[in-house]
């Protein structure tokens, strides 16, 4: 993520199917559930860091919340939780959440990354998500997958520097956009080493949309769900089955948050912003949240 801020927008669909107190919970053992470990012992992460026994900070539940990562402004009334890009500061006093593009490589990034960690098809040619102009990231073997987790573990690393709360790994489902390159297990396994990390860090880890693996959430060790138009999409019920409710919802049309709210709006944190995630000041700027 450049030091300006994120250049994309989230309100692209991404997904392939269809403060009373914070609460403070420890993570249980991740590995035991995942390669790399047993049920009885600690697991550990890419830097080999236990994970047992870390304690980490979960999102409340049906709180205020607003979603930044276009760009840091001061939180409106009532938000209790903001996600905010990696390379912008916390807000004091909120529950914070640290938006990393953890599995694809920006435009302006793209040279930084070592060109065999770049996923490229059978004839050389790389594979974009068209949509943002970004490669994905090859994660498609053990190996392949330790050496990127390396990279973005640095960046996790400072957003616990930071005092983020939380981190938000974007791009989940990019193996459905790898033109069968990449596969659910490749990502779950990808995900599982970035979320033992985190936890180390004492970071809790949201699911970024991909409704389709929120049954494998406790595999990955995923805590709670950020998720774009799952009013719009009918998909919130299924993230909040996963998550007990823990759910933060991003609509960017009228119609996608008068369903989210007709539905959920009782249950779930659910904000209406623009496509591009404006500051307040510009003229595409949007929130709402009624």
């Amino acid at each position: 993520m450049p030091p300006t801020g994120v250049l994309r927008a989230a309100g692209s669909r991404r997904t392939a199917g269809a403060l009373a107190a914070t609460l403070i919970v420890t993570v249980s053992a991740l590995a035991g559930c995942t390669a790399g470990g047993s049920g009885d012992a600690p697991g550990k992460d890419a830097g080999g860091s236990p994970t047992r026994g870390t304690a980490v900070r979960l999102p409340p539940r049906h709180a205020g919340f607003d979603y930044q990562i276009g760009g840091a402004y001061p939180p409106p009334k009532g938000v209790r939780i903001v996600s905010r890009d990696r390379s912008d500061s916390p807000a004091p006093g909120l529950y914070n959440i640290c938006y990393v593009n953890a599995f694809q490589a920006q435009p302006d990034e793209r040279s930084a990354w070592p060109a065999d960690l770049l996923l490229r098809d059978a004839h050389g040619k790389a594979v974009i998500d068209e949509d943002w102009n970004e490669q994905l990231l090859d994660i498609g073997t053990p190996a392949g997958r330790t050496r990127v987790a390396a990279r973005v573990n640095r960046w996790i690393d400072g957003c616990a520097r930071k005092g983020f709360d939380a981190v938000e790994p974007d791009n989940y489902d990019s193996y459905t956009r790898s033109h069968h390159l990449l596969t659910a297990s490749d990502a779950t396994a990808f995900m599982t080493l970035l979320s033992r990390h985190a936890h180390a860090r004492h970071l809790a880890v949201a699911q970024k949309n991909t409704a389709e693996l929120a049954g494998a959430h406790e595999r990955a060790g995923l805590d709670f769900a950020v998720a774009e138009e799952c009013g719009q999409y009918d998909e919130c019920g299924v993230y909040a089955k996963a998550f007990d409710d823990r759910v933060l919802d991003i609509e960017y049309t009228d119609s996608g948050l008068r369903s989210a709210l007709a539905h959920w709006g009782k249950r779930l944190s659910i904000v209406r912003r623009d496509r591009d995630v404006t500051t307040p000041g510009s003229a595409h700027y949007v929130r709402k949240v009624r």
